[in-house]
């Protein structure tokens, strides 16, 4: 009941033009900011997983066959009805293949080379069913979000109508059971970094404050340098003392796509001629025998052995 009231409070204050409001009594009592939720920012925005977009029309199907059992059920003879002459496996099997046949989402897989495939398998898509069309995403959606960073890559995405509604997961990010994307980070305890790595989302990762992977750090793990350069929510850049850092990232291509890791000398390029590297590695003709590359950034082994199609 509680609940319930403080929401209403929070939304009649939000329609009133209220910046803030006290939650909470005694001791626990607090001023929370009242604004609008930003339809753009991660924590508000879930991944629909292939599982989630089938078992939906397996869903679908289930209603169908429901529907023509109940009816057979009214119609025959009760003493000869059999399972076989009642349910009728057709719908189900229409409903996936109508999914695999015809839906926006359904793809060919990119087989040019090894990497291809894999960032295909990678893509984040903010078009099809439920989503999206080209023609109604404006520009603040294709804008790069900062609870994108170590969730979805700011640089692969296509050039053309597409830009900014076609992405690609992030090197270490992982979705969790409720579709959200979380990405790691090391635990700093009072100034000290930690082997303990936690995943958040982008909601709680808004309430700390984050250092980059290539801080200074001495032998224990501490930060060699005074002031530390951190992050905190909405993409706020400060420079603090070393005790007030809360976490800092587990590689410095953490933010970026595997493909995007593979560009040597990312730091030193313009992020337009990064998008087209990107894109372009995946046009390169594969060899018949695999070599290593002359100039590399250490992604190339791994990707090549998680795409599962060359022989290391």
């Amino acid at each position: 009941e509680e609940d319930v009231a403080t929401t209403i409070e929070y939304l009649v204050r939000l329609h009133a033009g209220e910046t803030t409001m006290s939650v909470g009594s005694g001791d626990s009592a607090r001023e929370i900011p009242v604004e609008t939720d930003d339809i753009d920012h991660f924590g508000n925005r879930r991944l629909r997983t292939v599982g989630e977009l089938i078992q939906n029309q397996v869903r679908v199907g289930l209603s169908r066959t429901e529907r023509v059992v109940r009816e057979r059920m009214t119609t025959q003879d009760v003493e000869a009805i059999t399972p076989q002459t009642l349910i009728n496996t057709r719908p189900i099997t229409a409903a996936i293949r109508e999914f695999f046949g015809t839906s926006q989402l359904s793809q060919f897989m990119d087989q040019h080379n090894p990497l291809a495939g894999l960032t295909h398998k990678r893509r984040l898509s903010a078009l099809g069913p439920g989503g999206l069309s080209r023609e109604r995403a404006g520009m603040e959606v294709r804008d790069v979000h900062p609870s994108h960073y170590g969730r979805m890559c700011p640089i692969e995405t296509p050039e053309g109508p597409n830009i900014g509604l076609i992405g690609s997961l992030a090197s270490y990010a992982r979705v969790n059971p409720f579709g959200f994307i979380e990405t790691p980070y090391r635990k700093v305890t009072e100034g000290v970094v930690t082997e303990q790595i936690d995943y958040l989302t982008a909601d709680e990762e808004d309430r700390f404050v984050v250092a980059q992977a290539n801080a200074r750090l001495n032998e224990d793990g501490s930060f060699a340098e005074d002031r530390v350069l951190v992050r905190r929510k909405g993409g706020e850049v400060d420079l603090i003392s070393p005790t007030g850092v809360e976490y800092i990232d587990v590689s410095p291509r953490q933010m970026v796509s595997v493909a995007t890791a593979m560009i040597p000398f990312l730091e030193h390029d313009d992020a337009n001629r990064a998008l087209m590297g990107a894109n372009m590695q995946r046009q390169s003709v594969p060899l018949l025998r695999s070599e290593s590359p002359l100039v590399g950034t250490g992604m190339e082994l791994r990707a090549a052995v998680d795409a599962g199609d060359v022989e290391v």
